[in-house]
Order: structure tokens, then C-alpha cells, then sequence
């Protein structure tokens, strides 16, 4: 087959958990201005994960519609990408295969660099798909994102999962080359394996994102990519939305082309969309941005995107896409929408006793209560096992907000 075939995202569908807390909610307790959470940080809402849901769940009720519509028989490689993995050792991505029934013959392996590695997954990818155009890979980008209470980043929280099939003649967007790479070592934000909270040096981390979209630009012009004047517009990893706007004037000024708050309004606000109301997703993010922007704009047929994925510590890198003409027959805006729209609202009290309930690391049985609404379910750990099973049918879910 030729080798010059376009490869990239064939099919991208997401899911998040079944509660959500509202800024609203939130700011009544915490004290704070609403105005600090909506126009300061750009968020308005973030996705709580059930007592009954995880990486896990959340992934597999991301891709079971790609395999409803595509089928499993030719997807050859799994590329998990976590930062909040739940095993040191085994692939979240086994578990997915698992509860997706895909064949045997399929090597899962699971990536980690903050909140960049589901780039990384979508450029090995690609390569594989380039080596051999008749297979498939299924990336998953899953994650949730936790702070202490009563720190600034409690505000950013959120959860998700995006899963993209990568093929030949992909239906979505063709992953072009060249990339723009950028590492630096910096501690902006960490999570050492005794905590279940993140760490986070906010004003080095947002330096630290601003140096790396910079750096990782100018690899990208340095390896002949095409020009600001030549992309459409740019999706960012987004720890909070606001985080976009800084970024898109940040680039453009190092760019040469400086541009006002209404131009730079313009360009970001497709892309928000979703991670205003369901919160940073970490490894997720760039790709709910993408799907936001696919379903905002009807008229992206041929046009040169950009995308700037970054990864705390740091790693970063900035490509571009060319969106494939009639995309929109393959979007999953009405399935997204949806999902957004199960979660039950929660109030701060459930919240704060979600949040603070203890991992169980004594190695007993511990069954769990049905709370998600999506279609998998972490049942019970048992003796340090994670046991996952398909979800009764939505209508026979229990009351979602109910205690743990």
C-alpha cells in the first residue's frame, strides 16, 4: 500500500463521570467571588467520579461506541495514557480490553508523562499505522484530577475520558508532520506515589507552560512547519480554560503576530466548550478542546489546526492536523451532550465526603455501591483486586447521589 496514505483520528468519542459540582456550589462555601471561578479561571462546573467509577469505566464507556461502529477485528495496539494510573504495574488498558471483549492477539501498553502522554500515544500511533496501513489503534486519554480541599487548585478538578481510533483515511482530522518538541525538567506540578492529591507551584507552572508552547513553536518552525498565517486556529491543553486565552496570545506574540482580546476570544472559544463544564482532565483535555471545536464550527473542511499538548515537569510539543472535508458525519456532538447532561449535581457536603473517603488498601472485600450511569462499573476490590463489570441498564440506575 502506499506509504504516503493520510493517518490520524478515524473516530473520537469521550465520556465523564455521572456527578458534576457547580462553581456556584462551590463559591457558596468556599467564600470566593463566582466571578473568580467563571471569568478568572474560566470554569464553571467540574465531573466528580462516583464511588463506582475510574480511569477504567470511564474509558471503556468511552470507546465501547467506536467498537459499536467500526468493530474490534482490526485494532492491533491499546495506548492508555494515564497520570492517574490505579497499579504500578498493569496497564489500565488490559482491563479496557477486557470489558470490550477485543481479540487476544493485541499488545495494550500504558503511558505516563502528566498530562502530555495521550499525545505521545497519538504520534506512536500513527507510526504504527504508517508501518501498517490495514490496522487500527485505539488510544485512550483517561484521567482524574484531584487537589487537596481548600487549595487553589480544588477549583481545576474534573474527570474525564477521550478515546480516538487511529487509521488510514482517517474521517476526522490527518496528524501531520512535523512536531515541535520541548523538554525542560521543572517541578510545577507532581504527584509522588504516597499521595492521592496532586502538587502544584501555580506561577511556575504557568511559566512553565508559556516557556515550553514558545520552545516547542519554534522547534516546530525550525522543522519547516507551517507558519501561524497557515493554521486555522490552535487547540490547547487547558488545566483551566482561561489558560487558553494566555496561551493563544502568548504564542501569537512569539509568532510576530500580536492580537487583541476580541481576535484571540474568537479563535479560543470553540474550543472550550466541554472543559469549562466538566474540568481539567489532564491527559484528555487537548481532546476534548478538539471535540469541542469539530462540533462548534461547521466550516473546517481542509483547514490546518494546531494543537499544543503539554505535560507538567515538563514535556510539550506543538502539531498541527488537516481537517478531513465532511467530518461532521462522524461526530458524536449529540452522544457528547448527553453525557453531559446525566450527571446529577451534588452538593458541597457530598463532595467534600467523596473526596476525603480512604482508598481501601487493607486487602479485604470491599463490594461497592451502583452509583455511575455510565455502562462499566468497578464492582469490589478484592484482596488489592480491581473488579469491573457492565453496569445494570441505565434506568435501573440507583440515585446517583446518594453517600458512598
Amino acid at each position: 500500500m502506499p506509504a504516503d496514505r493520510p493517518i490520524g483520528i478515524h473516530d473520537l468519542s469521550f465520556s465523564t463521570t455521572s456527578l458534576v459540582l457547580t462553581h456556584a456550589e462551590l463559591a457558596a462555601h468556599t467564600g470566593a467571588a463566582l466571578g473568580k471561578y467563571h471569568h478568572g479561571i474560566g470554569q464553571k462546573e467540574m465531573s466528580v467520579p462516583a464511588v463506582d467509577e475510574d480511569i477504567v469505566t470511564m474509558a471503556a464507556d468511552a470507546a465501547a461506541p467506536i467498537i459499536e461502529r467500526h468493530g474490534a477485528g482490526r485494532i492491533r495496539t491499546v495506548l492508555f495514557a494515564t497520570e492517574t494510573s490505579i497499579d504500578q504495574s498493569k496497564a489500565a488498558g488490559v482491563y479496557v480490553h477486557s470489558l470490550l471483549g477485543l481479540p487476544p492477539n493485541v499488545r495494550v501498553v500504558e503511558l505516563k508523562q502528566a498530562c502530555y502522554g495521550a499525545t505521545a500515544a497519538l504520534q506512536f500511533a500513527t507510526a504504527l499505522v504508517h508501518r501498517d496501513p490495514t490496522q487500527h489503534v485505539l488510544v485512550f486519554a483517561a484521567d482524574i484530577a484531584r487537589y487537596e480541599l481548600d487549595t487553589p487548585g480544588e477549583a481545576t478538578q474534573g474527570a474525564a475520558a477521550a478515546a480516538m481510533l487511529i487509521t488510514a483515511e482517517p474521517a476526522l482530522v490527518e496528524i501531520n508532520a512535523p512536531s515541535g518538541l520541548f523538554t525542560h525538567d521543572v517541578m510545577d506540578f507532581w504527584r509522588p506515589n504516597h499521595r492521592t492529591t496532586a502538587l502544584v507551584d501555580g506561577k511556575k507552572s504557568l511559566t512553565a507552560y508559556l516557556t515550553a508552547l514558545a520552545g516547542a513553536w519554534h522547534d516546530h518552525r525550525a522543522h519547516h512547519g507551517p507558519p501561524i498565517e497557515e493554521i486555522h486556529t490552535v487547540c490547547y491543553h487547558q488545566p483551566f480554560t482561561r489558560m487558553a486565552h494566555k496561551a493563544h496570545r502568548h504564542l501569537l506574540e512569539t509568532a510576530g503576530t500580536p492580537a487583541d482580546t476580541a481576535t484571540i476570544e474568537h479563535a479560543v472559544a470553540p474550543t472550550i466548550r466541554y472543559n469549562e463544564i466538566i474540568g481539567n482532565s489532564y491527559t484528555a483535555s487537548l481532546y476534548l478542546a478538539l471535540a469541542a471545536l469539530l462540533e462548534e464550527d461547521d466550516k473546517l473542511d481542509g483547514r490546518t489546526l494546531g494543537f499544543f499538548s503539554y505535560g507538567s515537569g515538563s514535556v510539550a510539543e506543538f502539531f498541527t492536523g488537516q481537517v478531513t472535508p465532511g467530518y461532521r458525519t462522524a461526530l458524536r456532538t449529540r452522544a457528547h451532550r448527553e453525557a453531559i447532561a446525566r450527571r446529577s449535581p451534588i452538593d458541597y457536603d457530598t463532595y467534600r465526603r467523596l473526596h476525603t473517603q480512604p482508598p481501601h488498601t487493607d486487602g479485604g472485600r470491599h463490594a461497592l455501591p451502583h452509583r455511575t450511569r455510565g455502562r462499566y462499573r468497578l464492582a469490589e476490590i478484592h484482596d488489592h483486586q480491581r473488579i469491573y463489570e457492565p453496569a445494570p441498564t441505565r434506568g435501573e440506575t440507583h440515585p446517583a447521589t446518594e453517600g458512598p
